[in-house]
């Protein structure tokens, strides 16, 4: 079995502040494989982006830093590359696809213009070439009549188009690894299909990896292959996807679930995780989660005095597990859980997590590809 095309291991990105060097990202251990898509999920502010854009090496420097960890990449650790040598990594064998393409693309150069840069770079063709490549690119992402197309301004394109574009400028030189930074954010639920489809379909013929990020639970279940949840800069639970969404076990992850709207249940209202994504200035003790962690709260309404202790929680006092927040005497070093193996592809980071004690440390590495049932019944891989 071929090894993973890229790892994260043990990533750590720090951002300078003037008073203290804040940690968006803490450790952040992930794996891709050739042509797997692996999701990273987590609500706003809990590091994702920060981390995709770790991997191309986008981080301002300063005021951010690469503080520990390696980012390998078929091999090579790309912290350890040099600009030049990063710059042919960028577009030509990763590639990325931003939020908002409407601020991604340039406004004052032509659709054509800016997708043929890319190809002029990475490909060596003469200009000519270059724009019967952009075209064909703007053709394979479903865009009508692309000869005129490449001389419109990004004004002159509706939303979904400029994503299109997006699209067809990452995968023009054809990149091993495409990286999808809630590349439906922007979009009407029924463009947002279009283009993940559209996706799906690329990176089927190309046999293309994909790290997607979003915190969209439904896009997570119709694309990924693995998941990966994101809280305060660590990797809470990995797993396979239809592993993740049958048994999810880290309390962050059954929050996310919770909330969702589901078909034949009636409620009057969804619940929802209390509180925000804490500020990385600001992390609170142990487990960062323990704040608004309703695992921690019930089993503590049950426990004894001395294994609780009352914390200041947005929603007010609250009483919660001593060994969330505190150095216990069976954990000597830290009191925040690490990410454990806890079941045979399924990785989590709580203690009150099934069989988590006496569980392995091991970086989250999963070569698995989700079943896809089609009409006809059939089940491929």
């Amino acid at each position: 079995m071929s090894g993973p095309l890229l790892e994260l291991q043990d990533l750590q990105v720090g951002f300078d502040t003037g008073r203290k060097v804040i940690h968006p990202v803490r450790g952040v251990s992930l794996a891709i494989y050739p042509g797997q898509t692996v999701a990273l999920v987590g609500e706003s502010g809990c590091g994702k982006s920060v981390s995709a854009l770790s991997i191309l090496r986008l981080i301002p420097q300063p005021p951010g830093r690469y503080t520990g960890g390696r980012i390998m990449f078929d091999g090579r650790d790309l912290l350890k590359l040099s600009q030049r040598e990063m710059r042919a990594v960028r577009g030509r064998e990763i590639a990325m696809i931003f939020q908002e393409p409407m601020t991604s693309l340039n406004p004052v150069y032509t659709v054509g213009d800016q997708i043929m840069e890319a190809v002029v770079l990475h490909q060596r063709v003469n200009t000519r070439r270059a724009r019967e490549i952009a075209e064909q690119s703007l053709r394979d992402v479903g865009i009508a009549d692309p000869a005129r197309r490449l001389d419109e301004y990004p004004h002159q394109l509706s939303g979904g188009m400029r994503q299109r574009v997006m699209i067809a400028m990452a995968l023009s030189c054809q990149p091993r690894l495409l990286i999808a930074d809630e590349p439906t954010t922007a979009l009407d639920v029924t463009i947002q299909a279009q283009i993940l489809e559209l996706l799906r379909h690329l990176q089927q013929t190309r046999n293309m990896a994909m790290l997607l990020i979003t915190h969209d639970l439904g896009v997570v279940a119709e694309n990924a292959d693995v998941v990966n949840v994101m809280y305060a800069g660590r990797i809470v639970e990995s797993a396979g996807v239809e592993e993740l969404f049958d048994h999810p076990l880290h309390p962050y992850t059954q929050g996310l679930f919770r909330s969702l709207p589901r078909l034949g249940h009636k409620t009057v209202r969804l619940q929802t995780i209390e509180g925000m994504v804490p500020s990385p200035a600001h992390w609170p003790p142990g487990c960062k989660f323990h704040p608004r962690c309703h695992l921690t709260r019930e089993l503590a309404a049950r426990a004894k005095d001395d294994e609780t202790v009352t914390i200041n929680a947005d929603d007010g006092l609250v009483r919660v597990m001593r060994r969330c927040v505190q150095v216990m005497p069976d954990l000597p070093t830290s009191a925040e859980p690490d990410l454990r193996q806890v079941g045979v592809d399924h990785w989590a980071a709580c203690h009150y997590v099934d069989h988590y004690v006496g569980s392995a440390i091991t970086p989250p590495v999963l070569n698995h590809q989700r079943q896809v049932v089609h009409q006809t019944g059939a089940v491929h891989e």
